[in-house]
């Protein structure tokens, strides 16, 4: 999912849109090599050494990875496990409800 996620925050960098990740990887130094090496550039956390049971999974119910939530503006989970062209939807949707605000 890494190039697309890229490719939302490139296009949507002047926009009120934010991409938040949450990693399971359960090493930390290896975790910090993968994202440069992606070229991770927002913000990503580290569920722990639980890996996929650590405190973020934990505290937001996360059965499976990945796990994707979209928020509103008002931080309202407004679509859940979307991706790909339903993802871009989704958002899209949400930029269009806030510009009519």
């Amino acid at each position: 999912m890494y190039p697309h996620e890229r490719s939302l925050v490139k296009r949507l960098k002047d926009e009120p849109f934010a991409l938040i990740g949450v990693n399971s990887d359960d090493d930390l130094d290896y975790l910090k090599k993968r994202m440069q090496e992606e070229n991770i550039t927002w913000r990503s956390f580290w569920n722990g050494p639980e890996g996929t049971r650590g405190p973020i999974a934990a505290r937001w119910g996360v059965q499976g990875w990945p796990t994707i939530y979209v928020l509103d503006g008002e931080g309202v989970i407004r679509y859940q496990d979307v991706r790909g062209e339903e993802m871009d939807e989704a958002i899209e949707t949400l930029l269009e409800e806030m510009k009519h605000k």
